[in-house]
């Protein structure tokens, strides 16, 4: 996914610190040499209804070139149980993009602090924006390694770094893996349990990573569990390509779900509505689009009538669209007649466009209904609150690495036309005998839609016996949603505390 396609993801209240221990820093980006910057805060909180001291770390990693240079620095931000406890899980935690910070996760769903912003689908205004006390963080049941991967936050390429190095499916994912097999080695947590997850690109992430660090031939880090939020791992679901009818098919029951949330639809239920837009999308619909222009026209007319029910589109837009209507067309037409259109990330939300006659929106009424709010407060707690000191600004959705990603999978599967990592999971779910996964997906969800992540979850070689999907009335990022948060950390705890 580029930027733009996944782009589209206040007032201070602290615990006391009770010590601190700081190493500034020393150099910049243009620097010949970077001196790592190390800055620790002990702080207390209530985390799962526990009150837990916990050491919060913002660290620079660098990681250097065969030939010594140093290439990258890469900033972590880990909340530590005190005092420290190796018996405990750790959980290695970055979000997508590629070229998206980990400020989603950290400061909306599991960091000990998060970002106040409406839970109802609303714009998030102006600031200042409430930074709270997060009594949903995970830190109960397991330590948080929260991971900028380069060219995201603030982790940076050093003058002179080819950025070819590290902005792809691979350099990434051995950058990431690099900085995870220092963090274990440094904190002494090798025989920790762990878990490693992201959510929407870091789900492709996860795929690559695990093959990094169990793939290594007698060098393995042995994983617990596999977490992901949002999942795109099959990309064929992804593109409106013409004549790739899987895009059809896996958004359709998105539609039926943004149809009934916004009242174009009858159903008992989103699950119910959901579940009779799969059936008809894996049957008669996913038949009608592979017969092309041998569809007969009485059975044209079927699909046609049963589209137009489960999508609340016309049936004249449906014939004049050849049954076929693209996601960015759907976020325009669906609410065409109120002069709304509905967000990408998460279809509760509604936008007014400059021109109502338009093909597609302007923008994603579910991004810019939440970026602001975010980007004041990972920037106020890591400076302010966690004493990090840098001149850079965090990219939250970072440009630079979606200039140069390299797609390829390297492996020698022919052109690579067809990207899919779910195979990678499947490897390494059959090597770890133990190795398990969590899915989250939000009905509501465009950017990664959640027939697609059953889709490609469910093909031969993973095991589905350790797979567990759960789902919440929210979209890309249900987390923003109150209600979805708390059954989200719910949901994760159980999980964690079944190893």
């Amino acid at each position: 996914m580029t930027t733009r396609l996944l782009a589209a993801a206040a007032a201070l209240a602290l615990s006391a610190p009770l010590a601190a221990q700081e190493k500034p820093e020393t150099a910049s980006a243009a620097s010949a040499t970077v001196e790592a910057q190390v800055r620790t805060r002990d702080l207390t909180g209530t985390f799962g209804g526990q009150r837990i001291n916990y050491r919060a770390t913002v660290r620079e990693t660098i990681l250097e070139g065969d030939d010594g240079k140093q290439e990258a620095v890469i900033v972590t931000t880990s909340y530590v149980k005190n005092p420290r406890d190796t018996s405990r899980p750790v959980f290695f935690i970055y979000n997508g993009g590629p070229g998206s910070g980990s400020v989603w996760l950290q400061m909306g769903a599991w960091g000990p602090k998060r970002v106040g912003i409406p839970s109802d689908a609303r714009d998030d205004g102006a600031p200042p924006y409430p930074l709270l006390d997060n009594p949903d963080s995970l830190l109960d049941v397991a330590d948080l390694v929260f991971i900028d991967p380069p060219g995201t936050g603030f982790s940076y390429l050093t003058k002179g770094t080819d950025p070819e190095k590290y902005y792809g499916l691979r350099q990434d994912a051995r950058a990431v893996a690099k900085v995870i097999r220092r963090w274990i080695n440094d904190n002494g947590r090798w025989n920790s349990p762990k878990y490693l997850g992201g959510e929407s690109y870091g789900t492709t992430r996860t795929a690559m990573v695990v093959d990094e660090l169990e793939g290594s031939t007698f060098n393995d880090v042995g994983l617990n569990g596999l977490i992901l939020v949002s999942t795109i791992l099959d990309f064929a679901g992804r593109e409106p390509t013409p004549g790739n009818e899987m895009a059809y098919i896996v958004t359709l029951p998105n539609m039926a779900a943004a149809a009934y949330y916004h009242g174009k639809v009858q159903a008992p239920s989103v699950e119910a509505i959901a579940e009779e837009a799969r059936q008809f999308a894996i049957g008669p619909y996913a038949t009608a689009l592979l017969k092309g222009q041998d569809l007969p026209a009485a059975e044209r007319a079927a699909v046609r009538a049963e589209l137009a029910r489960l999508t609340g589109l016309s049936e004249t837009y449906l014939d004049q669209a050849n049954l076929r209507v693209t996601s960015q067309r759907f976020y325009k037409e669906l609410l065409r007649d109120r002069g709304l259109t509905i967000g990408r990330l998460d279809a509760r939300y509604t936008g007014r466009d400059y021109d109502n006659a338009g093909e597609t929106p302007d923008n994603d009424p579910s991004f810019y209904g939440i970026d602001a709010g975010y980007t004041a407060a990972v920037n106020q707690w890591l400076r302010e609150g966690l004493g990090f000191e840098t001149d850079r600004e965090y990219q939250s959705i970072g440009r630079e690495p979606g200039r140069y990603w390299d797609w390829s999978l390297g492996q020698g599967w022919g052109r690579n036309a067809y990207l899919n990592v779910a195979p990678l999971i499947g490897k390494a779910m059959r090597e770890n005998s133990q190795l398990r996964l969590f899915n989250a997906q939000g009905w509501y969800d465009f950017a990664t839609p959640f027939f697609g992540a059953e889709y490609s979850l469910n093909r031969f070689g993973i095991p589905q016996d350790r797979l567990t999907f759960k789902y919440y009335d929210a979209g890309h990022m249900m987390y923003v949603r109150d209600e979805d948060r708390v059954k989200l950390t719910s949901d994760l705890r159980e999980f964690i505390r079944a190893r």
